[in-house]
């Protein structure tokens, strides 16, 4: 890999990413496990399911897979992000959200924001392409916020408890 760099730019996205995070964790701060897979829509997306989504789907897959070419094998945790198994308590999704993030902030840390991706899928071709880690980071940037904004939502409806990021 390149060497990391050490730009203000590369430094804003990580805060960026960091405060994202952040509020997924924040917004979730002491909700009940009943709350956490309780469905929120009609689609029946529970809050621990989006989060597993954000830890297999978005920081295991962008970060570990595409930025490093890593042969990810399913785990306790399954390939279906969205579905948390019955057997695997919240609490644990939340950890390998946790672990997810930090393995992932390894790898941001001694990459480059102009280096390109060791993987790229088959299913985005020829549409779909993110040329660094810069591109990358935005992505997740955006997806985390997103859905930290649903759990924003959820979150209020469940207990009328919202999260505000004061920066």
């Amino acid at each position: 890999m390149a060497q990391p760099a050490t730009s203000n730019q590369a430094t804003d996205l990580m805060d960026q990413l960091t405060k994202q995070r952040k509020h997924v964790l924040g917004i979730l701060g002491n909700l009940p496990e009943e709350a956490m897979r309780r469905p929120v829509l009609p689609t029946g997306w529970t809050c621990a399911g989006l989060v597993q989504h954000l830890a297999l789907d978005v920081e295991r897959f962008w970060f570990r897979q595409v930025m490093t070419g890593e042969q990810v094998e399913p785990d306790e945790f399954g390939d279906e992000g969205w579905q948390v198994r019955p057997e695997v308590p919240a609490a644990a999704v939340l950890d390998l959200y946790r672990r997810e993030v930090a393995l992932a902030d390894k790898i941001i840390a001694a990459t480059s924001v102009e280096t390109g991706p060791a993987w790229w899928p088959d299913f985005f071709a020829p549409h779909f392409h993110l040329d660094n880690l810069r591109q990358v980071m935005l992505h997740v940037i955006a997806e985390t916020a997103c859905h930290a904004g649903h759990l924003d939502a959820a979150r209020e409806l469940f207990d009328g408890r919202t999260w505000l990021i004061l920066t």
